[in-house]
């Protein structure tokens, strides 16, 4: 991936985990089971993580 596609990336994951993080508000809200919001959330900042890294790599 070059720099443009990692900040893409970065950029959609972002808004992704936004929209997971509102969703899971509801759920708690409502007694609902979380796990798997919880789960969405914790691969997505992994993955944030690792695009960094790369992004970080990529500008060098």
């Amino acid at each position: 991936m070059n720099k443009k596609e990692i900040e893409d990336q970065i950029t959609f994951l972002k808004s992704d985990y936004i929209r997971i993080q509102g969703d899971l508000d509801k759920l708690e809200a409502s007694g609902a089971n979380v796990q798997n919001a919880e789960d969405q959330l914790a691969r997505i900042e992994k993955e944030l993580k690792d695009l960094k890294k790369e992004l970080a790599q990529a500008k060098s």
